[in-house]
């Protein structure tokens, strides 16, 4: 169940790369429940629409930015994934570590990521 947990975070993960909300939308359909929720230091989205709109928001402010997965550990339904975000150089922006639960369908239905916000002071 583990690999199955895996490719469902991995497509999620690709709908933060894609530029193209048609692209993201078919993803989101392969990996998120409709009634997902999103929160991170920034925000809380709920549902679709709301994600797609912090995910369209974050390109404008980081125009090429995506997101590699470096470690991923599953059990029972919930996920921890350790990750880096990369400009479009590939050079690291950031890293941060995200927590998530699947449905019974095994799509995601609350993901929770964590990572020093921009302009915050780093913890010591």
């Amino acid at each position: 169940m583990s690999n199955d947990l895996e490719a469902v975070w991995e497509n999620y993960v690709s709908t933060w790369k894609s530029s193209l909300i048609s692209e993201k939308r078919a993803l989101f359909a392969t990996c998120l429940a409709p009634d997902s929720v999103y929160t991170d230091p920034l925000i809380l989205a709920r549902g679709w629409q709301e994600l797609l709109d912090y995910m369209v928001q974050f390109h404008e402010q980081v125009p090429g930015a995506y997101f590699v997965t470096q470690q991923f550990l599953a059990h029972h339904r919930c996920s921890v994934a350790r990750w880096k975000m990369l400009n479009a150089e590939g050079l690291t922006l950031d890293e941060g570590i995200s927590y998530a639960e699947y449905d019974d369908a095994g799509r995601l239905r609350n993901v929770t990521g964590f990572f020093t916000p921009p302009g915050s002071a780093t913890a010591a």
